[in-house]
């Protein structure tokens, strides 16, 4: 179901929120002016039939003019929610639908939105806004509804391994609620068009697999939508998932004494590894060649690369077919590929970062100022932080009309504070080249396949993955502290040098560096 983008205009207008965006105001107390507002009498009537054919949950989805436009299309910024939809009391149910869509228009006011727009020159008060309505795909377990497994799929893949190639296109996929993937957590990620290749070790995917999940809560009755889309949703350890037996052909069982992975969950083994072994290896289900269908027949019908949201139901209540959902089709910005430089005729005394991962194209010629996490201040543990210094500084440069460069370990933008650093996009929104480093125990794990990695795209950030321990790529931290120390914190350090940066960035060979003259 769709409500389309006059109700979204009328309500502004019924409930004179016209000026809210020049209030500054906390984004809870932009909800609770939205919340306070008024739906118009035919929105509310035709929501309360929807109500009598839709039992169950419930997701509430933005779709603005914007935010799906084909020339710079975001993600993450507006919120979506879910809600439960099991309340016996119908008025409930009314209540907390009505509720969960006025608070999807109150993110359009939210301040990452509204610096986002900022960044990308748009005038907010120009914004339309339309809500879609699905049933969310799953199946209920106990206070638990999640689908078997989720993800984001690309028609365009920046960082291609070894025989793959761009156009190839890769797939991030995830147990239980596609939030996780899109968030930037840890997930299993694999080409459509290679789902066979298996790039890590045994002890790696253990390493790197996927140790819990997000599901809708269908138990708790007292969530209050205010405080945000995560009110109604449980975080969930996979081996939780065990007595549901969902678990099936979604994991592997690590078998100590051969250093092998079995696929399926067995007892009295090693531990489970999330890898889809059965369904990516073994094809129990055509998801890769689905999704490269899928792909294909979208990139063609947009005529632009594509990316999309799915989830997949193993066993339809109806005893059919397993059914696979395209939740979401966004067009992806994909860079020209027409700047391409040599490596052996550029002086290596003059770069300060080299990257053999980097997305973008072209020069930048006009960046300054560095701001990076110092090395031997960093920690795991304090990354919130780190993040919250960040957005200070950032706050700074902004208010000088400075555009920097930021480079940080780990993942930039994740939502798990434990494998990257959690900046939001207002928190970075002036940084116009992104550096991720690897460090000993925090191992780099790039954020592709995340909302964060896509609007990096759509506003032409350069991005670049540097992996020193495996001699893939350098930062020269003493070179760039010969610039002017502007200023330093507990965890950052900000340089400014005499003349701009020369970023160079070739879009076909993902290769980028960072020169001083």
């Amino acid at each position: 179901a769709i409500i389309g983008t006059r109700e979204f205009e009328e309500f502004i207008q019924r409930n004179e929120l016209q000026n809210i965006k020049d209030l500054n105001l906390p984004d809870e107390e932009v909800r609770k002016r939205f919340l306070a507002g008024k739906l118009s009498h035919e929105v509310k009537e035709n929501l309360w039939l929807l109500l009598k054919c839709f039992r169950k949950p419930l997701a509430i989805r933005s779709s603005g003019m914007f935010e799906d436009s084909l020339d710079q299309p975001f993600a993450g910024i507006f919120d979506t929610y879910l809600i439960p939809n099991n309340d016996e009391d119908d008025k409930v149910r009314f209540k907390q639908l009505t509720d969960a869509v006025k608070l999807v228009y109150a993110s359009v006011f939210f301040s990452k939105s509204l610096n986002y727009s900022k960044s990308l020159n748009k005038k907010l008060g120009a914004e339309k806004m339309a809500i879609v309505i699905e049933e969310l795909v799953g199946h209920q377990y106990g206070c638990m509804y999640y689908p078997h497994l989720s993800g984001v799929a690309q028609s365009y893949n920046f960082y291609p391994l070894a025989n793959m190639r761009p156009d190839d296109g890769f797939a991030v996929t995830a147990i239980g609620l596609g939030s996780y993937v899109v968030e930037g957590e840890v997930a299993f990620r694999f080409s459509p068009k290679h789902p066979k290749m298996q790039i890590l070790s045994p002890k790696d995917q253990i390493k790197y697999s996927q140790t819990y999940f997000y599901a809708l809560d269908m138990c708790r009755k007292d969530f209050d939508l205010v405080k945000g889309p995560m009110q109604t949703i449980r975080k969930v350890d996979v081996y939780d998932a065990l007595p549901h037996k969902t678990l099936t052909h979604l994991v592997s069982t690590y078998d100590y004494d051969n250093d092998v992975l079995y696929p399926g969950a067995y007892e009295n083994m090693g531990p489970l590894v999330v890898n889809f072994a059965d369904i990516i290896q073994n094809e129990y289900i055509p998801l890769a060649e689905t999704i490269r269908v899928v792909l294909k027949s979208l990139r063609d019908s947009f005529d632009t690369p594509v990316e999309i949201e799915f989830a997949v139901d193993l066993t339809p209540e109806d005893g059919g077919l397993p059914v696979f959902y395209i939740l979401q089709v966004k067009p992806l910005i994909v860079p020209v590929e027409n700047f391409q430089f040599d490596l052996s005729k550029i002086d290596k005394d003059k770069m300060i970062v080299y990257a053999e991962k980097s997305m973008g194209n072209g020069t930048i010629n006009h960046i300054r100022d560095v701001v990076f996490v110092k090395i031997d201040a960093f920690d795991k543990t304090r990354t919130r932080e780190i993040a919250e210094e960040v957005d200070r500084i950032n706050t700074i440069l902004g208010d000088e009309g400075r555009q920097y460069l930021l480079i940080g370990p780990g993942r930039w933008g994740t939502r798990d504070r434990f494998i990257g650093i959690p900046v939001t996009w207002p928190q970075i929104s002036h940084a116009k080249v992104i550096v991720e480093t690897s460090l000993e125990g925090f191992p780099l794990d790039a954020s592709y396949g995340s909302h964060f990695f896509h609007n990096l795209t759509t506003l032409n950030i350069a991005y670049f993955s540097v992996f020193p321990d495996t001699g893939q790529g350098f930062v020269k931290y003493d070179e760039i502290e010969k610039g002017e120390l502007v200023r330093e914190t507990e965890f950052l350090k900000h340089y400014r040098f005499d003349k701009p940066l020369r970023i160079i960035i070739d879009g076909r060979k993902r290769k980028g560096a960072v020169l001083k003259d």
